[in-house]
């Protein structure tokens, strides 16, 4: 069945086959307030969510506002999230985020796309895990290198930036969609439709799916 972008009944059972292979379909990342979910975040860029949940057991104990990121001193906090990788961007993001949010916003991670995107080191991303995962709302679609990848090879998109393929996204799916689409994407990149070897034979998308890009095709 060939797929377009501009196809929404072509998304609609997209979101169906998924909902039911992953009806529960969760943020990886731990964190118990908006604050450590925007930290966590900003951490899980190039690394595993795994990894992130390792550094973040300690470093939750140690930061538990703002203000305590901001206070901190930042080659002392690099060593903390070294091995998340590009600490050094990482934690001029995270402390400069920090300072921001211990100023004007009292300490309070803002529920607001606009306010959340003029933070350091927030884009889109960010601000969408952040607005649908700790406030429920659907601002938009996250789009890291899963549902990027995923988008494309299903045909829901044709971009590579992923302002665009979000665009494209939040064209062709139901609103009260978009938190959950996101969460089930990432699973299914991470268990079945792999960057290099992806399992098309057990995937839930199988019989649908154009494979855009797939094996040459």
């Amino acid at each position: 069945m060939p797929a377009k972008s501009d196809n929404p009944k072509f998304a609609a059972e997209v979101v169906k086959r998924l909902r039911k292979h992953y009806p529960d379909a969760t943020c990886a990342l731990r964190y118990s307030s908006p604050l450590e979910l925007l930290v966590a975040t900003i951490l899980s860029a190039q690394c595993t969510d795994r990894r992130v949940n390792l550094v973040t057991q300690e470093l939750f104990r140690k930061y538990r506002t703002a203000a305590d990121y901001a206070a901190a001193d930042p080659e002392q906090f690099k060593r903390e999230i070294q091995s998340t990788g590009f600490f050094n961007s990482k934690t001029k993001s995270i402390l400069g985020c920090c300072a921001a949010l211990a100023g004007p916003h009292g300490g309070a991670v803002p529920a607001d796309m606009d306010e959340l995107v003029k933070l350091p080191g927030v884009g889109r991303k960010t601000a969408n895990v952040v607005l649908g995962t700790a406030y429920g709302i659907a601002a938009g679609v996250v789009v890291d290198t899963h549902v990027a990848r995923i988008a494309r090879r299903l045909g829901l998109t044709r971009q590579k930036d992923a302002a665009k393929i979000e665009h494209d996204l939040m064209a062709q799916l139901p609103k009260r969609e978009w938190i959950a689409f996101s969460h089930r994407v990432i699973h299914h990149g991470r268990r079945v439709c792999a960057a290099r070897k992806p399992q098309c034979a057990a995937c839930p998308l199988g019989e649908i799916c154009p494979r855009i890009g797939v094996g040459g095709s």
